[in-house]
């Protein structure tokens, strides 16, 4: 039997309202001796709270929602309290005493709501991903995928493919014959019909940089106005500044939100070929690692040695002893602000169109791949003569889709979704 699990789902206390949510065979037990009684299913009921002793404890409202008609597929229950941190430690401390209840682990009742069938894995993402939404483009992105809209179009993808195992199962069962020439006329436009919408899929924007924030890495030699650059974008003094070379030798990478557009700046040190210094060439290294990473490259170095696609940023224009590039895409002063405007406006709309547009499927990393794994199952079928062959790549892509919603999925990817989820969720 699984423990009864508790814990606060609202904000850090103190706040108006604290929500304390029990999930588990012990929930309906734990809210009739807290609450005397259990309410009317799914109708907030006021209560005196009392613990073991009789002692009062809060004031306040109580829910009940019986399994499986829950969020969590199991009994549920809500107190609604006062939110001062007194009156949670004390319902806390309460519901702890009682036998077979323990505090909640983060991610547990997302968890136990995907384990009992609520949602699948694929919304459980989503979830996650809006739980920690920032900006207007995460959150509309994010809630459709909580939504199960990704959920909706790999089911159509699914039935798809089962109606085409159909008919090879049908042909391989009943004739003869077990070459695809048996198969009825339209099955190989088909099976290219379902491969081009996954690769339609697939060319779309994927979900990483909208929620990790378009990565732009700040990149060229010692002293070339990086750090300077950071900090005026962030509007923050975020990096240490000065005359002397290889002052940066970490990485530091902070997220702002420009325009609606969410970002991730990179800063890092300053690239040459030589260092006395074993730590700068360390930072270095790592540099090289963040420009090959970026989803954009402002280079701020020579004209023409930045990597192919950077951006050539004329900085430093203010100073005196400064020698202009011939040909930049901006000219900038991070001092003075002159070019920041534009630069500004440049990136959002830049990221804007690298991002998923509001309404538009995105796949994060662990979907892509599955869908790509479906995809290229259904390449192979186009010169396949073997029907057992074309059976089981149909089979292979059908896995990768229970996989992409968690009907087979590994205790380690589950820890790791599970994992972002703050606890009381």
């Amino acid at each position: 039997m699984m423990d009864t699990i508790f814990a606060l789902s609202s904000g850090a206390p103190p706040a108006g309202i604290a929500v304390i949510r029990v999930t588990g065979p012990a929930a309906g037990d734990a809210l009739g001796r807290l609450a005397g009684k259990l309410p009317v299913p799914r109708q907030a009921t006021r209560a005196w709270l009392t613990d073991d002793r009789g002692q009062r404890l809060d004031d306040g409202l109580v829910l009940w929602f019986p399994g499986p008609a829950s969020v969590t597929g199991e009994d549920l229950a809500e107190f609604h309290l006062h939110g001062g941190r007194a009156v949670i430690a004390a319902v806390e401390a309460a519901l702890s005493a009682i036998p077979g209840l323990r505090k909640a682990r983060a991610g547990e009742f997302t968890r136990r709501a995907f384990a009992n069938g609520r949602i699948d894995l694929a919304e459980a993402e989503g979830l996650a991903d809006l739980l920690s939404a920032e900006t207007e483009l995460q959150r509309q992105a994010a809630i459709l995928s909580a939504g199960g809209h990704l959920s909706r179009q790999v089911e159509g993808w699914r039935e798809q493919l089962l109606h085409l195992s159909a008919q090879v199962e049908a042909v391989l069962d009943f004739e003869d014959e077990d070459d695809v020439d048996a198969l009825p006329a339209g099955f190989a436009q088909d099976i290219e019909a379902l491969a081009l919408s996954l690769r339609q899929a697939l060319d779309a924007p994927s979900a990483e940089p909208l929620r990790e924030g378009y990565r732009v890495a700040l990149a060229g030699p010692p002293n070339a106005g990086k750090s300077t650059l950071f900090n005026a974008l962030l509007d923050n003094q975020a990096a240490i500044t000065a005359a002397i070379p290889g002052t940066t030798r970490d990485v530091l990478v902070r997220p702002v939100s420009m325009g609606g557009v969410p970002f991730s700046f990179v800063d890092m040190a300053g690239l040459r070929t030589e260092s006395g210094d074993e730590i700068e060439a360390i930072g270095i290294d790592r540099a090289h690692g963040e420009i090959a990473r970026a989803d954009l490259v402002l280079w701020l170095g020579a004209e023409g040695a930045g990597p192919a696609g950077a951006w050539e940023i004329d900085a430093q224009c203010d100073r005196e002893d400064h020698c202009p590039k011939l040909t930049p895409a901006f000219r900038i002063s991070a001092v003075t602000g002159e070019g920041m405007d534009a630069l500004k406006s440049a990136l959002v709309i830049h990221a804007s169109g690298q991002l998923p547009r509001p309404g538009e499927l995105a796949l994060n990393r662990r979907q892509r791949d599955l869908v790509s794994l479906a995809a290229d199952e259904l390449g192979a079928i186009a010169g396949e003569r073997d029907l057992l062959l074309v059976a089981e790549r149909l089979r292979q892509a059908r896995l990768a889709f229970d996989a992409l919603l968690g009907r087979t999925s590994t205790e380690d990817v589950l820890d790791a979704l599970f994992g972002r989820f703050c606890i009381g969720k």
